[in-house]
């Protein structure tokens, strides 16, 4: 092994906006929090997603890739139903794209990520 994971980054224009969507989405907390950079997770020395300020940020745009997505994460859930209502509540927009087992979502700065029933 050459190294371990740390963090999966996202580019955004606002990193307070996005952590905080994300920390209400995955139930994380605030580990690293820097002028323009915002790290979220279950501790510190574990990994992370984190969120970087980025100037004139283009969204990806889903599906296509005029504007490619490059990443995007799949969440688990019980109930489909409350969890789009619920990830609706806290900002994201629905593609109304996806099937019985899952649904395709984008984050408050337009990243796609996916509702997956399990």
């Amino acid at each position: 092994m050459i190294g371990s994971w740390h963090a999966t980054v996202f580019d955004c224009p606002d990193p307070d906006v996005l952590a905080s969507f994300y920390e209400d989405l995955l139930g994380m907390v605030r580990v690293q929090h820097d002028d323009g950079w915002i790290s979220i997770g279950d501790a510190p020395d574990r990994p992370a997603l984190a969120f970087q300020r980025v100037q004139d940020y283009v969204p990806p745009r889903w599906p296509g890739q005029d504007f490619p997505q490059q990443v995007h994460l799949d969440i688990r859930v019980k109930d489909l139903d409350l969890a789009e209502q619920q990830v609706v509540a806290l900002g994201a927009s629905s593609m109304d794209s996806g099937t019985e087992a899952f649904r395709v979502f984008l984050d408050p700065a337009g990243h796609p990520f996916c509702l997956v029933r399990w």
